[in-house]
């Protein structure tokens, strides 16, 4: 009731659409998720929510200040300015200490504390090469992190309070630079002077109630993310400044974390007490943030600028936003004076172009959601869109489902259409929007289990197709044009139909098979192009057998490193045709350049049967071919592969794979006597404690798939794939 009065006092708003809770949640200093998103319930929270603790003291730490920074890459050479503030006047020296991991003292200074009560004390060391190692991102090198520890000690060396913290020593940049050959600037982070292409996700609250986030779960999260090859992890402005726990694992395992001020979707105020209470809000939480090596990018809100350009708003203020002045004042003041060495700051997200533009592709970071929502552009456009956060939902897995249903008549709820799927289901117009993208790519079907695995293949193919076609853009030095991609979103808050790749019991989708295999060191991509007989609004891959007509394909085939030195590796081009026993096979020796994407073949014409003496060639021949690439290391190491289907996915004849399986120890190798799409592997029951190192992929005959599978203990593989929806069991070989 609070927030409606302050709504009454202060005028109602706009914050985001319908779909987002009351728009007067924009005047309370809580998570804002709680009232309401497109993708979790209203259940509004109040009260403290964390410990309270009553401490006494005579002479207490009152702040420390760890500023780690690193003078030099090469050599290794870090300076750490220890600032601690003392308040009482019983301490008689300060006592600090470096410990690497192992425990073994690096540096230790005493020094004596001036009478008189409270006061301030300053270390400076200048640390040698040989002393620290640097802290780096997943997949760039280990995250060394050292204990820095502070004690107050009395005339008897006694420890009267002390302060311990992990710290480690990096660097980090953001780059916008003008692009050699395109429009725009580059938005590419630099750390430890090595440009990175930053592959991740959004981060929403792991629960809608914030006491039940466990360190375990934060763990198994975060874990998670390694697991796929995730370097970055955006904490979104709907939530909460995350526990230090988060933090702490970030550190640990090497995930960049973008922290958003918790300001989201909403046109915030700037009254004076308001900005004063945020002001103090945001100092907390730069005091408390600042010293984790893995804090990338401060962020100032969550597509509040956007409030401006959809709704044409007129409020009277500069800029069109009353926040403007905590986003472009306040912040960027804050940051500099509690964050050094600094970090950088960035508005909002999005934020680029001129005036109220944020969609503009080529500056800043952009929100893309004209794929869904907004234009409702079919995902293959992914590649001609610009994009940094994107996405695009499905049903959570069947396991995950079961509790819809456990209390209601669920023979009556099992359908797509059910009150039990939408009661958990809180997007816009999803039907519509689902409808849209399904039955452009897929056979419509009413059976629960076969529409749940459609959707989560749709949102693999869209996501990993993303991944795919953006970081091709990932050119080299000055050719940076997309240098990063965020997918919305990890995780749920409750049991959903959402945009996460992981449910809420951190069941893997598809996706996030997907978009682990596009964040591989060393990946090939393939797309194609279906030209039609005259001007068309159809997606470019689709071949067109009614109003157009298909009348050739060419293909792009290009390969992305993202190791720091070049790579010597083998191209494999395989087609084959559904239709008949053609097959056509090239092969080529390439050296990737280090940190980039090259292209290997660009509009070139698809390879297919030759015609018949006579035949017309409409629709095109191409139209029953799949192009497999795959890249391998000169000792025929597999790297990636890439297999690209003719489209729409629904024109696909539907026939038998003839699944041949292979388990010896945790190694499961997989052979078919057919071409399958979106084979998934599944054990039920074991949703929770069964690993797998790959899922929802691709195999063609004649390339056998090996990948790793642990804690199946004799049960039963089932599998899904695109024709074969429902899940049946795989008969396995056992030598």
């Amino acid at each position: 009731h609070y927030s409606k009065e302050l709504e009454k006092q202060y005028g109602a708003v706009r914050a985001g659409s319908c779909n987002l809770g009351d728009p007067s949640r924009v005047y309370i200093r809580k998570a804002q998720y709680h009232y309401r998103w497109d993708w979790g319930p209203e259940l509004i929270s109040s009260g403290p929510w964390k410990p309270i603790f009553l401490r006494t003291y005579n002479t207490r730490i009152k702040e420390l200040e760890s500023r780690a920074k690193v003078l030099d890459v090469q050599s290794e050479t870090a300076s750490l300015t220890i600032l601690v503030e003392i308040e009482g006047q019983n301490a008689h020296s300060l006592e600090a200490n470096l410990l690497d991991e192992s425990g073994k003292l690096i540096r230790n200074d005493t020094k004596a504390i001036p009478s008189g009560g409270n006061c301030s004390i300053s270390l400076d060391w200048q640390l040698v090469s040989g002393e620290v190692k640097l802290w780096w991102p997943v997949s760039y090198g280990l995250t060394h992190m050292y204990t820095l520890k502070v004690a107050l000690l009395d005339g008897d060396g006694s420890i009267i309070d002390k302060s311990d913290r992990k710290i480690g020593f990096r660097e980090v940049e953001l780059l916008q630079d003008p692009l050699l050959d395109a429009p725009g600037t580059t938005f590419c982070f630099r750390v430890n002077g090595v440009k990175m292409f930053l592959g991740g996700s959004n981060w929403i609250p792991a629960d809608c109630f914030l006491t039940t986030i466990t360190e375990e779960k934060y763990r198994s999260w975060l874990q998670l993310m390694k697991e796929g090859g995730q370097n970055c992890v955006r904490v979104w402005g709907g939530g909460i400044y995350e526990s230090d726990i988060f933090y702490n694992i970030c550190d640990e395992l090497g995930i960049l974390v973008w922290q958003d001020m918790m300001f989201a979707c909403g046109v915030y105020p700037a009254y004076p007490s308001f900005v004063a209470s945020v002001e103090r809000e945001v100092i907390t939480n730069l005091k408390r943030l600042r010293h984790h090596p893995s804090l990338a990018v401060l962020c100032g809100n969550n597509e509040d600028y956007l409030q401006i350009k959809i709704t044409k708003l007129d409020l009277g203020v500069e800029g069109g936003l009353p926040a403007i002045v905590l986003y472009e004042r306040v912040f960027p003041r804050l940051v500099a004076e509690h964050v050094k060495p600094s970090v950088p700051y960035v508005f909002g997200s999005p934020y680029g172009g001129k005036g109220d533009d944020t969609s503009d592709p080529t500056v800043g970071d952009v929100h893309q959601w004209d794929v869904w929502a907004g234009a409702g552009a079919p995902y293959q456009d992914f590649d001609i869109l610009g994009g940094r956060e994107f996405g695009v939902p499905s049903l959570p897995c069947l396991a995950t489902m079961e509790s819809y249903f456990a209390d209601c008549d669920d023979t009556n709820q099992r359908y797509p259409q059910s009150q039990a799927l939408q009661q958990h289901t809180k997007a816009g117009s999803y039907e519509k929007r689902f409808a849209i993208l399904m039955n452009e790519n897929f056979r419509m079907t009413g059976d629960l289990e076969s529409y749940m695995y459609l959707t989560q293949l749709m949102q693999s193919e869209a996501l990993g197709y993303a991944y795919r076609v953006w970081r091709r853009k990932w050119g080299g030095e000055g050719r940076e044009e997309t240098s990063g991609v965020l997918v919305w979103q990890l995780n749920d808050c409750w049991a959903a139909t959402s945009w996460a790749i992981c449910d809420y019991n951190l069941r893997r989708k598809p996706a996030f098979y997907a978009i682990a295999r596009e964040m591989k060191t060393v990946t090939v991509g393939v797309q194609r192009e279906v030209q039609k007989n005259r001007v068309n609004d159809r997606p470019r891959p689709f071949y067109e057998y009614g109003a157009f007509q298909s009348i050739s394909a060419t293909i792009d085939v290009w390969a992305s490193n993202l190791a720091l030195s070049a790579q010597a590796v083998e191209l494999e081009l395989y087609v084959l045709d559904l239709k008949s026993d053609w097959t056509y096979r090239e092969t080529r020796n390439l050296t990737l350049l280090p940190n980039a994407s090259i292209d290997v073949l660009k509009g070139h014409p698809c390879p297919h049967k030759p015609l018949a003496p006579g035949a017309v060639g409409v629709p095109h021949p191409s139209c029953s071919v799949l192009v497999a690439a795959f890249i391998r290391d000169l000792e025929g190491k597999l790297l990636s592969q890439q297999i690209d289907w003719p489209q729409p996915y629904k024109f696909l004849p539907v026939r038998d794979p003839q699944i041949a399986a292979t388990l010896s120890g945790e190694t499961l190798v997989l052979q078919v006597g057919a071409p399958v799409k979106g084979l998934v592997l599944n054990v039920p029951g074991g949703e929770d404690d069964v690993w797998w190192s790959d899922n929802g992929f691709d195999i063609i005959p004649g390339y056998p798939y090996e990948l790793t599978v642990k804690g199946l203990r004799g049960r039963t593989i089932h599998t899904s794939y695109l024709g074969g929806e429902r899940a049946s069991p795989l008969c396995i070989s056992i030598p």
